[in-house]
This record gives structure tokens, C-alpha cells and sequence, in this order.
């Protein structure tokens, strides 16, 4: 008897029945906080993410262990006491999931062991926690037959952060894992969640992640404090304009209002967020007509926005993003995801890969001490279960 028979007749005597499922993690084309503020965002799913094997329980105990973080153990709970504990560490996204569908009145009424394990790149600024929620909701639903549709699952992940983590994030990332399709960008709006799949035919052209390995923790970064001074920003225009979301005005608009933003630093991130906005919507449009350059030009502008505007990115970012500018063959490079650490993404010919990881990761050793890591990246599908884990 080999090993496979033999977990086959250990689930035949034991009716241990275990379920695979997987949830991709997310690369930001352009389109950077813009996502809560009521904006358009350009995301597309990777190829790699978090796998997750389900197997129910006959009590009320939930069990959950990770591959990546296997020191912490397995964090145990049950489902009559489900609640944000800082020690849970990373548990607290499954949980919150969990927390999220319990007072939806979803009827989850047995205990189960969940096993964890991710390749998206710890701190790399790659949504591993939204990759994480939307696995655990994919994994959920198709356990205990609730049947809920999966743009109902994206919502979820998002409460869950929001409610149960603290940390207050928009939808794109939820979204992103969730929706994505194979080889295509999402062009999502956030305010109504409207959405189109955008082909990405980069013929010639890669999409590189340049991981700066200065991680960072949102929850614990100046993101909310963004998101505060953004929603003050909202406020003094609303104070004449009719308006729901920055994401609503035009740049014009925007310029012809703006002095009613009476605090210089929430009039920065009020421009950020329109300025992005539009530069997201003209950024799609280029890629439709097959213009990669002007799309690289306007990843370029994002990133400089970001940097000076928003304020969420940091020197490892800018010298990645700016070493990236002087490489012939690259197209352009930006920091994306929430910043304060994590990545980069720059689209770069095919012919001048090789030269952009030789030229940026010896000028980001020398200038900051730090190694970076570069993907290729590979476009995904959507959060869903699998027949085996690979």
C-alpha cells in the first residue's frame, strides 16, 4: 500500500472528507487610494497565493495552523467565541471571516481544522491577508453549502478587515482575489463596484514585482491616517459640492474647488485621489489601444503622486521606482499597494529585464543595505476551490 492509498482508506474509515481551495494574491497596475476614495482601480490576480485544506470536525472546534508561521502552532477557538485576540495573529483574517458570516445569520454548525499555506512574499505590499479572507470565504461557503454569490464573499472580506482586524482598507484587494480572471487587469470602480476585464496583450512586455523586503503592516502604518485625512478633505468640498466621493470629480473640478480644503496636507491627498483617478481611467484606455508607453508614462506619474501628494511611500520605494526610470526598455515603475514598504511593479520590454534586475538590485544593496527580489508576474484567476493542492 502506497501513501496515497493509504490517506485514501484513513478518509474511508474515518470520513475525514478534506477540501482544497485557493485564493490568489493581487499586483496594482495604477490606481493607487483611489479604492476608498469612491475612485477607479486597476488590479489584476496572480498566479500565486494562499492554499487552504478544510477538513469539518464532529464538535464545535475550530482549529487553524499555518505552514508559513508553523511556530505559532495551532490557534484554537470555537465557534461560540469568536473574537479579535492580537495574539491570534494572523488567525484573526479567517476568524474575521468566520465573525463576518455568523452575524449574517449564515449557519456554519460544526467545528472544522483549517491548514494554511501562502507563496505570496510576507510584507510585500501583495494583499496575502485579503489572498487569506478569500480563501477562508471560498473554503466556507463550499463546505457548508451556504450558497452565497462570490461577489457577496469579496464584501465579506473587506467587513472582516474593516470590523474585526481595525484595519480600514477599501475593496480593490478583497476584489482582486476574489473576481480576477486569467491573463486580464480589472477596471473597477468603487463606488458602484461596476467592473470590466481588461486583456492584458503585453506582446513583448513583462509585468516585473520588485519586492524591497522592507515590509510593512497597514494596520500599524499612517494607511488609516490617510484614509482620515482624505475623508476630511470630502467633507470641505462638500461643504458646496454635491458630491459622495472624490473619486466623483473631475480635475477641473477639482482645481476650481480645492481652496475650500483649508489644511494643506488634506488638500495633497484630495488631489492624489482625483488626479489618480483620472490617471487610472486615461491608463486603461491606453492599454485598450495598444499605447503600453503612455500607460508607463502615467505609472510613472502615479508613483511620483504617491510619493509627494499622498506621502505612502518611503525611500526603499523611491529608489526602486527611480532606478527603474533610467533603465532603457522600461516602460514604467511605481510603487503599489497600500506603501510605507512592500513592492514595486514596473512594465518592462521583455528585452530589458535582465538589465533592470542587475541595475536595480546593485543600486537598492548600495544605497539602502537591503536585498530586493524580483517576479515575473503571471496573471491568475479568481479565489476557488481546487481539486488537490499542487
Amino acid at each position: 500500500m502506497n501513501q496515497i492509498a493509504l490517506r485514501n482508506k484513513f478518509n474511508e474509515v474515518f470520513k475525514k472528507t478534506k477540501l482544497y481551495f485557493f485564493a490568489p494574491g493581487r499586483v496594482n497596475l495604477i490606481g493607487e487610494h483611489t479604492d476608498y476614495n469612491g475612485g477607479h482601480v486597476f488590479p489584476c490576480a496572480l498566479s500565486f497565493g494562499t492554499h487552504v485544506v478544510l477538513c469539518k470536525r464532529d464538535d464545535r472546534k475550530i482549529r487553524l495552523h499555518s505552514l508559513n508561521l508553523a511556530h505559532q502552532g495551532i490557534i484554537e477557538t470555537d465557534l461560540d467565541h469568536v473574537a479579535f485576540h492580537r495574539e491570534q495573529d494572523w488567525a484573526n483574517y479567517p476568524l474575521g471571516v468566520l465573525h463576518v458570516m455568523q452575524n449574517r445569520g449564515y449557519n456554519i454548525d460544526q467545528g472544522f481544522e483549517m491548514l494554511f499555506w501562502g507563496n505570496i512574499p510576507a510584507g510585500a505590499g501583495l494583499s496575502s491577508s485579503a489572498s487569506i479572507e478569500l480563501a477562508t470565504a471560498v473554503a466556507l461557503n463550499t463546505a457548508f453549502q451556504l450558497n452565497i454569490p462570490q461577489i457577496e464573499l469579496v464584501k465579506m472580506g473587506q467587513e472582516a478587515e474593516n470590523k474585526f482586524v481595525g484595519m480600514n482598507c477599501g475593496i480593490m484587494d478583497q476584489f482582486a482575489s476574489g473576481m480576477g480572471k486569467e491573463d486580464h487587469a480589472i477596471l473597477l470602480d468603487c463606488n458602484t463596484l461596476q467592473y470590466e476585464y481588461v486583456p492584458l496583450n503585453l506582446k513583448g512586455i513583462s509585468i516585473v514585482i520588485i519586492n524591497s523586503n522592507k515590509k510593512h503592516s497597514l494596520v500599524n502604518s499612517g494607511y488609516n491616517d490617510r484614509r482620515r485625512e482624505s475623508e476630511n478633505a470630502l467633507k470641505a468640498l462638500q461643504t458646496k459640492l454635491p458630491i459622495k466621493a472624490l473619486g466623483e470629480l473631475s480635475i477641473e473640478e477639482f482645481e476650481k474647488h480645492k481652496d475650500l480644503i483649508k489644511d494643506p496636507i488634506e488638500q495633497k491627498r484630495a488631489k492624489h485621489a482625483v488626479y489618480e483617478n483620472q490617471r487610472t481611467l486615461q491608463a486603461t484606455e491606453c492599454l485598450r489601444k495598444g499605447d503600453v508607453e503612455t500607460f508607463g508614462k502615467l505609472m510613472n506619474q502615479s508613483h511620483i503622486s504617491l510619493r509627494d501628494d499622498y506621502e505612502v511611500s518611503c525611500p526603499e520605494l523611491d529608489v526602486i521606482a527611480e532606478t527603474a526610470w533610467t533603465v532603457p526598455g522600461v516602460l514604467g515603475a511605481r510603487m503599489t499597494g497600500g506603501g510605507f514598504g512592500g513592492s514595486a511593479v514596473a512594465l518592462v520590454k521583455d528585452s530589458a529585464v535582465k538589465q533592470l534586475i542587475d541595475t536595480v538590485g546593485k543600486t537598492y544593496t548600495q544605497k539602502t543595505g537591503l536585498k530586493a527580489d524580483f517576479y515575473i508576474a503571471k496573471i491568475g484567476g479568481p479565489a476557488r476551490q481546487m481539486e488537490k493542492i499542487y
